[in-house]
């Protein structure tokens, strides 16, 4: 894993998931990732990776907004291997790989701002531009690690 606050270009391969999405603020995460958990628990569906969370919103002032408003768009997903398929509103599909840029945020999910807006910076001062939704995976599980442990493995896909 790179060192936390280290920002770097990676390439990333596509990922199949099983996942579902709905329209709120950021606080849906949680209940959704369950759901779908829940989900695979129940079919015996394996999982390949941790959870991800896929933010529509690209800059930190259509995150406020959108949360603010209640109209983010909240897309949440497992990683499978082999077969698996949704029901409902879950579906599997996948997500695309590609060129991004990759930082880890160690901290309470609530304090990651100052880890993006890095990012951000950075992207920027290298000419780049944002081509899709952000992508946070979380390899620790925030019940079994505290607040100051937790891992937000932040990818931003660019071109």
């Amino acid at each position: 894993m790179p060192e936390t606050g280290k920002v770097a270009i990676v390439e990333i391969p596509p990922m199949d998931v099983l996942g579902t999405e709905k329209s709120g603020t950021y606080a849906l995460i949680p209940e959704l990732l369950m759901k779908v958990l829940s989900y695979m628990m129940e079919q015996k569906i394996p999982i390949a990776g941790p959870p991800v969370f896929n933010c529509h919103e690209c800059s930190p002032e259509a995150v406020q907004a959108a949360d603010a408003n209640g109209t983010a768009r909240v897309e949440v997903a497992w990683p499978v291997a082999g077969p698996a398929s949704g029901s409902g509103d879950i579906r599997r599909y996948t997500l695309p790989g590609g060129t991004m840029v990759h930082v880890t945020h160690k901290g309470p999910y609530e304090s990651c701002e100052s880890t993006y807006l890095s990012a951000f910076a950075w992207i920027e001062k290298r000419g780049l531009t944002i081509s899709g939704p952000i992508r946070e995976i979380y390899p620790n599980d925030p019940q079994e690690v505290p607040p100051e442990e937790i891992l937000t493995e932040i990818y931003i896909p660019v071109a």
